[in-house]
């Protein structure tokens, strides 16, 4: 295995589990494995998710990543956890976390169960090249050669590249005879241009929304969610979400825009209704205290002075141009996104080795026979919610079965 993330050692343990003659080597380039699995969450470690099916991922066919899923699912990685003596409790929108709130719980029980199953983990081993010798592999390192029968390519994406993921998997596989299908960040935040005026005066504040990418004049997608105003853009888990869409869309040369939408799930036509019965029913109330029942009272102040609209005018004598201009931010609202915050910051990488080149029964290359890929470095990324962890433990469980038996 070339990587010891949450791909790679589950690989190792998976492999190790099924066939226990097998020699197992781990190399990680860090002088220290699970940097990302530390990180991740919080330093919580977000493990998984109650539901994942292919609809929580984008990048290749859903149906490879269905069958994929479906070798190892959500259920069976809970249980495989807490076999390991780390329990997993449930929190908001089916995330599940450990008991003990801990990523190195997590890293620590995965590291002991690849010890015990006899897979060496070497660290500060940089591999610099993989290529075919005789039937063999040979994996270059900054440590010396290592001779392998079959290579797990666990490399991860671009991602937070201080934890190691820095792409070179990518280059490794290109070399090997993959395509790469161009990568991007994905979980990212949202950088706005410096003139939009709210992200300044709200940074910090926290709202529900709904985040629409218009992708060629059309609606890509919607994600709903929480959304965090920052001094350089948006965060939180809707604009996180949304980040990779936007991006994909960029690096493909399409026309890509970002609407916000204050009132998730309501259309202009229900929103000004409602606010024509609010001035019926609350003649005395002023426009921004009306706004204020329904956004953040900080967020409200500012969105009318962004619109240079009076909040201190009593809801029956708005005008009709000023009501429906604040209807239109409302649920339109325009949010000049220039970039993201870049694999820095980003949680995932959207791109990678492009999974119809992988058989999805063993996820050995169909380029380069005895070679199999896992995580990360495949075109699939999940949304937020232990999504991608997922992807990591089930890619894992197939390649490390594939091992135990070819081998």
């Amino acid at each position: 295995m070339v990587g010891a993330g949450a791909a790679g050692l589950a690989t190792a343990i998976f492999a190790g589990r099924a066939n226990a003659s097998l020699s197992l080597v781990v190399a990680d380039g860090a002088p220290r494995p699970g940097a990302k699995i530390l990180v991740s969450g919080g330093s919580r470690c977000n493990v998984t998710n109650r539901i994942v099916t292919e609809r929580d991922f984008r990048g290749g066919r859903p149906a490879i990543v269905r069958r994929v899923l479906r070798a190892f699912p959500a259920a069976r990685a809970a249980e495989f956890f807490r076999n390991l003596g780390v329990p997993l409790h449930e929190e908001a929108d089916g995330k599940l976390f450990p008991d003990s709130n801990r990523s190195r719980d997590v890293l620590d029980a995965l590291l002991r169960e690849a010890a015990r199953l006899g897979a060496a983990i070497v660290t500060d081993h940089r591999v610099t090249d993989v290529r075919r010798e005789g039937g063999r592999f040979i994996v270059a390192s900054n440590r010396g050669d290592i001779s392998a029968r079959r290579v797990v390519l666990a490399t991860g994406g671009q991602s937070l590249p201080k934890s190691g993921s820095d792409g070179f998997g990518f280059e490794l596989a290109r070399r090997l005879g993959h395509r790469i299908v161009e990568p991007t960040p994905a979980l990212a935040p949202l950088l706005l241009h410096d003139e939009e005026p709210l992200h300044r005066r709200l940074s910090g504040v926290s709202q529900d929304v709904e985040v629409a990418v218009w992708v060629d004049g059309a609606i890509a997608t919607r994600v709903r969610g929480a959304m965090l105003w920052t001094h350089f853009g948006v965060s939180g888990p809707a604009a996180l979400n949304a980040s990779r869409h936007w991006a994909r869309a960029r690096v493909e040369g399409r026309t890509v825009r970002v609407t916000l939408s204050f009132a998730p799930g309501r259309t202009f036509d229900e929103v000004e209704a409602e606010w024509t019965r609010a001035a019926g029913d609350h003649p005395r109330t002023t426009l921004e205290t009306e706004l204020s029942r329904r956004l953040p009272a900080s967020a409200a102040r500012a969105l009318l002075q962004t619109l240079s609209i009076d909040g201190s005018i009593a809801l029956p004598h708005v005008t009709r141009e000023d009501r429906r201009r604040l209807i239109h931010a409302l649920t339109a609202y325009p949010l000049p996104v220039t970039d993201t915050r870049g694999y820095t910051f980003a949680e995932a990488t959207a791109g990678g080795v492009a999974l119809d080149e992988v058989d999805p029964a063993t996820l050995e290359s169909r380029r380069c026979p005895g070679l199999h890929l896992v995580g990360e470095i495949l075109d699939v990324d999940g949304r937020l919610g232990g999504f991608n962890f997922q992807w990591a433990w089930s890619s894992g469980f197939v390649a490390g079965a594939a091992l135990a038996r070819l081998c």
